[in-house]
């Protein structure tokens, strides 16, 4: 493994590890500088705000990292992540908290500056499993991240939000020593259009066989967002999980996730090509999703991680597949986009997703997932479509 190569995926793996040090205490903070049990619309304000201003500002932070360079952008990212966890590890009151998370979405970029490094770096056949291991990096991040924040959260309710801009603050100086620039080649100039937050609406349009593969990359993140949203709601609910239980079950999936995404996902895309490889997740995904809809006892939720996490595979293969419908030139333009969909869907699917589950849980609380394992179906004429429009390109 090159030098750059290991920078990319440490930074990424401190990002993630970072992100998943404060999730177990930010319920906690947010009761404490409210003053009040009841969140309300606090919590799922707070975590939207974050995805809404990324929606609006992945795309032209990725159109400046084609025009200025991956490197600049990333430590730019950074630093508005360090912003945000001193907000949060310092701020009197909800208002502030709120500052300081508008900061941090408005300049989040890392992921996305990340894989359009990647890119840069690996030939098209090889990119499946560069973007397996990137994924991996942030399953082992969110693996340690959790556990090292619940461990300091006894210790000081402020410490974990400390700690997580220190990992920041090391990250900022591994890339600003150890990331070169992997953009070599710079168009002298960009469009002003591009700035506009709905121009990338627009230029994808110009890529015919784009467009069923974007909407597919909605689709699987919509999906993902279903175990996110309502994995420890469900473990409680239908099996009884304790507060052990369900840390058990998230570090086990994080562990299974890891591995899939590094020793499976390339390999598996570079044999049987990338096509395949998405109907494998698939498959897989919803064969998961059917059967935890139907589970009775909690061990069978641990025994179906390996299909889970053989589902994850999905992304990275389909990531693949965009790079190579647009030139070097626009790869960071292209994950500015996929960033901003990404952030649309974390914010509208887990509202519709806890919607339904509440409204189901009493009659058939596994309601949610077989929704999930049926809304793929809406992929494989996508996949079919896309290979058409490519082979007309």
């Amino acid at each position: 493994m090159n030098k750059v190569l290991s920078t990319i995926l440490a930074v990424v793996v401190l990002d993630a590890a970072g992100t998943g040090l404060v999730m177990p205490i930010l319920p906690q903070l947010l009761r404490s500088v409210t003053h009040t049990s009841d969140l309300g619309w606090r919590y799922g304000a707070f975590l939207s705000l974050y995805a809404a201003l990324q929606f609006l500002a992945s795309p032209i932070l990725g159109t400046l990292s084609d025009r200025y360079g991956r490197r600049p952008v990333l430590l730019v990212s950074l630093a508005g992540g360090m912003i945000d966890y001193a907000f949060m590890a310092w701020a009197p009151d909800f208002w502030w908290l709120f500052l300081g998370r508008a900061v941090a979405g408005l300049t989040a970029a890392n992921a996305s500056v990340a894989a359009a490094c990647l890119t840069d770096i690996t030939p098209e056949e090889k990119r499946a499993r560069a973007f397996g291991l990137l994924s991996a990096c942030f399953g082992i991040g969110f693996i340690l991240g959790p556990v090292i924040g619940g461990v300091l959260g006894t210790v000081s309710l402020r410490a974990p939000f400390v700690a997580a801009g220190v990992l920041v603050l090391l990250n900022f100086i591994l890339a600003l020593i150890a990331l070169p620039e992997t953009r070599s080649a710079k168009p002298e100039r960009v469009d002003p259009a591009a700035f506009h937050p709905l121009a990338p609406l627009r230029w994808i349009t110009a890529f015919p066989a784009l467009l069923p593969l974007l909407f597919m990359s909605v689709i699987l993140s919509m999906v993902g967002e279903i175990g996110g949203t309502v994995w420890v709601l469900y473990g409680q609910d239908k099996f009884g999980w304790d507060i052990a239980a369900v840390g058990l079950s998230l570090a086990g999936f994080g562990l299974f996730h890891a591995l899939a995404q590094a020793f499976v996902a390339g390999p598996l895309s570079e044999r049987w090509g990338e096509r395949r490889a998405l109907v494998v997740a698939i498959v897989c995904d919803s064969a998961a999703y059917i059967a935890i809809a139907f589970a009775t006892r909690g061990f069978i939720a641990f025994l179906l991680f390996p299909l889970f996490c053989l589902g994850g595979i999905g992304q990275p293969a389909l990531l693949s597949l965009m790079t190579q419908r647009v030139s070097p030139g626009e790869q960071g333009r292209l994950q500015g986009v996929l960033g901003s969909l990404t952030s649309l869907a974390s914010v509208l699917a887990p509202l519709a997703i806890s919607e339904i589950y509440f409204a189901s849980r009493s009659a058939f609380p596994g309601l949610i997932w077989i929704l999930g394992a049926l809304l793929y179906l809406v992929c494989v004429p996508i996949l079919f479509t896309a290979r058409r429009k490519a082979a007309e390109a």
